[in-house]
């Protein structure tokens, strides 16, 4: 818009029409088709600029209208927030709440205790999850992107004669070229581009020399893409696929450009996905399974605590006792560690991680590997090396030919400019310029540069001052088109039309296994002419192809086999084409007699894409939001799913899965939403990530089954005895005593060996198996508790309520050291002490418990625990019934994995 000032055409900040107000959606593919279609001139009245770029005052006015060119992302909250929220679970607010409980009713050593425990693990649990984000956006902040921008502006001068008569001169200083902040950055923009430069923003190219993107973050196909100027195609229906059109998150890897703006920040095709994945994360199957645990306890606490209360009540009559019992059978049947010892276990998992070049970022990722039995991976840089490699140099009958290598090597090496890619793989080729001895032997005379109607390139060397060769490589159809003889085994023959189609057939052949193919040409000139054009790309002869792939890993079949062995069957999800995928699956002994488009994806609904899912292995042509509904359709399926990616497009996978997998070079969208970070983008650093979870897991639920099998069969002890005894069977001090002693000594679970057998499948929750093994192995502890309450009652008279605090004692003894040493055998599925032996700190802490819990009768705490030494009989009928019951339970924890499967 334009105003007249003191009669000159003053130029000010101008919003354009379609921007009158920021629009809260991103831009859709459809308007960035539709910029991309249109004539240079009609898209710059839209945007309402021009080649020379905006002036400053209109980009700031921009700058307010559409905001920084930033991505969404999470908004961390406030600390003392999230520290709020993991109390506000539901164990947590359980334990409190019976701390509460025993504080009113003046049990205050009791009270501490409990609320010491959950205070200590839930903060335990913060800090590590706090100082891992926080180290990530510490890395985030590191990096300070620039973006080469052309601006203009306004200066005012006003002499001292001019402004006597009030006359004031205008100058439009000339459009020059700014480094500003990538933030900075706004629609109508004009940008250049250069090697190694990120997209600063969606944006349409309007000059282009020798420029290829690398969009794979965003589409997942490992070769760099061609881009140029001039309107796009009308056939073409997506947006990715444009010639003329960059994408922010993409970046240059030769050439130069200058583009206009079209989009930025939340309304880029990037920022779309970012938005995607904001927001609270799915429920894993590690929370899922926590909280299935906790309410099964919650539940059966809420049967057994008040048949104790009434049962006691009524029978003695001393209704606050009755309470208090009541209260502390609660704190006994809850298991108050599991936050701690879940943290610890979690905790011991990372730092052994670390050791390995694996960054966890949330500890409960950690089992959730363990868990996992579904990987899905992209394809580029994880099954393959994420790099361009010379693979093949044939001649027309497709056969190797050193000599169709040397061509290439000299059009590459005289070529002048930045090099691709492409030529970087075929310079690579050292061999050639021992062989040939280039820089003495041959000499540069000219080149006819690449373009992009003629999609071929060709230098002009002059061999010894002798004659000149033309070399030309370029796309397969358009070096056909120049040339008029081919060549095999040093015979040169007329190229007929009839011969066309099998030269394509082996193009055909080597593009259907994944091979990038550009043809070789070459005619020898006789000395004297100094200069070339296009014209003297005629009469050629196709000597033969070159043929460039992104090859796998050398350790990736064996990665997927270790994977597959360990129970996780591997999928790979791809932006990427059919036929690349199909080559680099097959190569690595992934299954590919069916590869699933993303355009098939698109007809199913969710229950028939989950049978498909479980059934194919390959998808490409993926988007970011089919990869992450591939991952859905899983779960539909009941599988612990998780997913490896570096790329923009992986974002919303990432965020779906149970285990979310990027590495340190990923982008910043890729490391916000993944739960672990790879130090190495390798399978092979998966699977010991997985047997690391396993083995997490396995400690995890060795505590689980031991403390709610032991207090499922202390409830059934203590129902009976409140029915039968005349006082309580143990004191309420004594039970939290007792559970905080032998609490204590699982604290060592966390360095537990575990049985290789149990690390080769996959261990996922199941609460009905927990519950069945309380089942079976709970009140195997209550016969023995009843043969003590036999022994205490009929060899030792404490019949009467002055002997109380002898059978208190007794059994205080018995459940300590029976429930810390049947520890032993069920920590693992084999014979204890002869097929397997617990770490060294859990014996010593076992051990140690005990010895703590046979002294406390006889030591100054005696008292202050309602405790009687117990006499000499009593430790020999002792060691009968520990040996009875370990014995038992041996035999009854070897049933139940036979018949169950519950190891």
């Amino acid at each position: 818009m334009h105003v007249k000032f003191f009669g000159r055409h003053l130029a000010l900040p101008f919003v354009p029409k379609s921007a009158s107000r920021a629009p809260a959606a991103p831009v859709a593919s459809r308007e960035l088709l539709e910029n991309a279609r249109l004539p240079t001139d009609e898209l710059f009245r839209l945007l309402d600029t021009s080649l020379d770029g905006l002036l400053d005052r209109e980009a700031d006015e921009r700058l307010k209208l559409h905001g920084e060119n930033a991505v969404a992302v999470d908004q961390h909250r406030n600390p003392l927030l999230e520290l709020l929220a993991l109390f506000a679970k539901p164990l947590p607010m359980l334990l409190m709440g019976l701390a509460g409980l025993n504080w009113y009713i003046g049990e205050t050593k009791g009270a501490v205790v409990v609320a010491l425990m959950v205070v200590l693990s839930t903060l335990l649990s913060f800090v590590q999850e706090f100082r891992s984000n926080r180290a990530a956006e510490r890395l985030r902040d590191m990096v300070s992107t620039t973006a080469s921008v052309l601006r203009k502006d306004i200066s005012v001068a006003v002499p001292e004669e001019v402004n006597r008569a009030f006359h004031v001169h205008i100058h439009l200083r000339p459009a020059h070229m700014e480094e500003i902040p990538i933030t900075q950055v706004v629609p109508g923009d004009i940008v250049r581009l250069s090697a190694g430069d990120m997209v600063p923003a969606d944006v349409r190219v309007l000059s282009a020399k020798d420029l290829f993107i690398n969009q794979s973050t965003l589409t997942g196909e490992a070769m760099p893409v061609e881009k140029f100027a001039g309107p796009a195609d009308p056939a073409i229906a997506s947006a990715l696929e444009l010639h003329n059109l960059c994408f922010m998150g993409s970046n240059v890897v030769s050439g130069t450009a200058l583009a206009v703006v079209l989009a930025t920040g939340r309304k880029t095709y990037f920022g779309s996905i970012a938005a995607s994945v904001l927001g609270q994360r799915q429920q894993t199957s590690f929370d899922r399974g926590i909280n299935r645990f906790i309410w099964l306890m919650i539940r059966f606490m809420l049967v057994m605590v008040p048949m104790v209360f009434l049962i006691n009540g009524f029978s003695k009559g001393d209704w606050m006792e009755a309470f208090m019992f009541a209260v502390a059978v609660a704190v006994g049947l809850t298991p108050e560690l599991l936050p701690m010892i879940v943290t610890i276990n979690l905790a011991k998992g990372a730092i052994s991680m670390s050791r390995k070049k694996v960054i966890v970022k949330r500890l409960n990722s950690i089992q959730n590997f363990g868990a996992m039995d579904v990987l899905c991976t992209d394809k580029t840089g994880t099954l393959t090396q994420d790099r361009v490699i010379l693979e093949k140099h044939v001649n027309i009958a497709g056969e190797e030919s050193e000599h169709v290598l040397e061509y290439a090597y000299l059009n590459s090496y005289y070529q002048s400019g930045l090099k691709n890619l492409l030529d970087v793989a075929v310079l690579e080729h050292a061999e050639v310029d021992e062989k040939l001895h280039v820089a003495r032997r041959f000499s540069k005379v000219d080149e006819i540069p690449f373009d992009f109607q003629r999609r071929r390139m060709s230098v002009v060397v002059e061999e010894n001052r002798g004659k000149h060769i033309l070399v030309c490589k370029g796309a397969v159809e358009e070096v056909f088109a120049v040339c008029s003889h081919t060549e095999l085994a040093g015979e040169i023959l007329p190229l007929e039309r009839q011969h066309q189609g099998s030269l394509r057939e082996i193009v055909r052949e080597l593009n259907e296994d994944g091979f990038r193919v550009i043809a070789v040409a070459y005619k020898e000139i006789p000395e004297g002419q100094s200069t070339y054009s296009v014209l003297d790309e005629s009469a050629l002869i196709l000597t033969g192809y070159i043929a460039f792939l992104d090859p796998p890993k050398e350790s990736a079949a064996g990665a997927i086999a270790q994977l597959q062995g360990y129970g996780v069957s591997v999928k790979i999800l791809t932006g990427d084409n059919e036929v690349v995928t199909r080559k680099v699956c097959s190569q690595v002994g992934l299954s590919v007699a069916r590869v699933v488009l993303g355009s098939e994806i698109e007809t199913l609904s969710d229950l028939e894409l989950a049978e498909v899912a479980e059934g194919v292995s390959v998808f490409a042509k993926l988007s970011p939001e089919q990869k992450a509904r591939i991952i859905r359709a899983l779960h539909l399926k009941g599988h612990v799913v998780g997913f490896m990616g570096d790329g923009i497009n992986d974002g919303p996978a990432l965020k779906a899965a149970d285990v979310g997998v990027s590495v340190d070079t990923a982008v910043d969208i890729a490391k916000e939403s993944a739960d672990i970070i790879l130090l190495e983008k390798s399978l092979l650093v998966l699977g010991e990530g997985v047997l690391e979870g396993r083995r997490v897991f396995g400690n995890i639920i060795k505590y689980i089954k031991m403390g709610a099998s032991s207090n499922f069969g202390n409830m059934f002890s203590v129902l009976g005895a409140s029915a039968f005894l005349p006082f309580l069977p143990m004191a309420p001090v004594q039970i939290l005593f007792n559970n905080l002693l032998y609490d204590v000594s699982q604290t060592a679970v966390a360095t537990d060996h575990v049985d290789e057998e149990y690390l080769l499948r996959p261990r996922a929750w199941d609460i009905a198996n927990i519950a069945r093994y309380m089942a079976y192995i709970g009140p195997i502890s209550s016969i023995f508790d009843y043969a003590t309450f036999a022994a205490m009652w009929y060899l030792f008279d404490c019949t009467t309520p002055d002997k109380a605090g002898l059978f208190q004692t007794g059994w205080f003894i018995e459940s300590l050291l029976s429930q810390t040493l049947i520890v032993h055998v069920i920590r693992t599925g084999k014979i204890p002490f002869f097929q397997s032996w617990a770490s060294l700190p859990l014996l010593v802490t076992s051990l140690a418990i005990c010895a703590v819990g046979m002294m406390l009768p006889y030591s100054g705490f005696a008292h202050a625990l309602d405790m009687t030494p117990p006499p000499m009989g009593y430790w020999a009928v002792l060691a009968a019934i520990l040996l009875a019951y370990m014995a038992l339970t041996q035999v009854v924890k070897s049933w139940v994995i036979k018949r169950f499967g519950l190891a």
